[in-house]
């Protein structure tokens, strides 16, 4: 459900105050502020070592938008002087890609029309490898992105700058530059980093980032143009190890690519073939650290963390912000499960578990254990499972063996 603040996001360029005082700077890769995090800018192809686990993807081989992966935006953003106001017919799924149509029409006072979709309350991420094959349309007036936000936007007291923004793609006008950009509160209000590259425009790439507790890295096409570090929360970093969720848009006219809009190269599209989210793989089988999850009991129900206001349940048919949970590591090979910001309590088995800690102890760790099915189970530091009781009563971790209500399907 597109909530309302999403009208006052903003991309790269464009700091929103809290007292809703607007104002503009365009990017200059050439001009970074002087606290932004250190980058390595050479380009180079990397031979990575790591190995990634798919753990979400939209392949766009249906013939219409995913609601449960995505919401559709509807309205103009009222930031960056943008001039197009979104809505869902100008996004199609067809032939394998989403596509989304800027198109010369008159609607909500703007004279442009476009799409625009995000993950917010349905996907999100702690690192991994997040990438898209695009095709920008590349027109005067045009301003094509890939990016995340933080999922804590609308949490309040932190809004834009502080939940941080990871551009994967910008691109604006008919230039065959590549922008690549993390945002941030540096302690003092916004800053920016980031560098670009060069490509083709008329043809698919492949846009990554690949992000770890150390640095963001951006790539075209498997080549590495930036490194962002982010290691130990350097210059106030601490925004990009929090979860993140998807956007994919189209602007049409804006602070910059500028005002002029070559209306003769209009209806135009951005086309994308995939979206596909990984997890670096630990022996292929270990818990997903950093990664944002879902969990399906027995019953095809989702498990929810309730907002951390009553005792947790299995009975949700779809998942939402209470029906995800950030893995943690917690040492010793045991995970913690983070929902809503409270981690979730066995309450040594005395009772229901919650998700209403503030802090992890031991009631609030686990060891993640892989089924040959490939469902997971979740043993409590009581040494008893926890089970989704098929969605017929609050959830427990009193059982002394595991099967099927102690199971669960992640991600699915």
């Amino acid at each position: 459900m597109k909530k309302q603040f999403f009208n006052f996001l903003t991309r790269a360029g464009v700091v929103l105050a809290l007292v809703a005082m607007v104002s503009s700077c365009k990017k200059d890769m050439n001009n970074q502020p002087k606290n932004a995090a250190p980058i390595n800018g050479e380009q180079t192809t990397q031979a990575r070592a790591v190995t990634w686990q798919l753990v979400w993807s939209d392949e766009f081989n249906g013939t219409s938008v995913d609601g449960s992966k995505w919401n559709v935006d509807v309205g103009n953003p009222g930031v960056n002087n943008e001039r197009e106001y979104y809505q869902a017919s100008n996004v199609t799924v067809t032939g394998g890609n989403l596509v989304i149509t800027a198109k010369n029409q008159s609607v909500g006072g703007q004279p442009f029309t476009s799409a625009k979709l995000e993950t917010f309350g349905k996907f999100s991420t702690t690192y991994g490898r997040i990438e898209a094959r695009i095709k920008v349309p590349a027109f005067q007036g045009s301003w094509p992105a890939f990016w995340m936000l933080g999922t804590n936007i609308n949490t309040p007291g932190v809004g834009w700058p502080n939940c941080g923004e990871i551009d994967i793609l910008e691109q604006v006008n008919t230039s065959n530059t590549i922008l690549g950009t993390m945002h941030w509160n540096g302690g003092s209000g916004h800053v920016q980093y980031g560098s670009s590259t060069t490509t083709t425009l008329a043809d698919y790439h492949v846009y990554a980032v690949e992000w770890d507790t150390n640095s963001i890295k951006w790539f075209v096409d498997n080549t590495l143009y930036v490194t962002g570090n982010i290691q130990n929360n350097i210059n106030n970093t601490g925004a990009f190890h929090n979860p993140f969720y998807i956007i994919l848009n189209l602007a049409v006219g804006g602070d910059l690519p500028g005002q002029t809009v070559n209306t003769g190269a209009l209806p135009s599209s951005m086309l994308v073939d995939y979206v596909r989210v990984y997890t670096a793989a630990s022996g292929g089988s270990g818990p997903p650290i950093g990664q944002t999850i879902t969990l399906k009991g027995f019953n095809n129900q989702y498990v929810s963390g309730e907002n951390g206001t009553q005792p947790m349940n299995c009975n949700r048919p779809t998942a939402q912000a209470w029906e995800q949970f950030l893995v943690v590591g917690g040492g010793g090979g045991k995970i913690e499960l983070q929902s809503m910001g409270k981690f979730v309590s066995s309450e040594n088995g005395t009772q229901a578990i919650t998700c209403n800690r503030a802090t992890a102890g031991d009631w609030e760790k686990f060891t993640w254990g892989t089924n040959a099915d490939g469902t997971i189970t979740l043993q409590g530091n009581n040494g008893k499972f926890i089970s989704s009781e098929n969605g017929t009563i609050a959830m427990t971790c009193t059982r002394a063996t595991a099967s099927g209500w102690e199971a669960f399907k992640v991600n699915q």
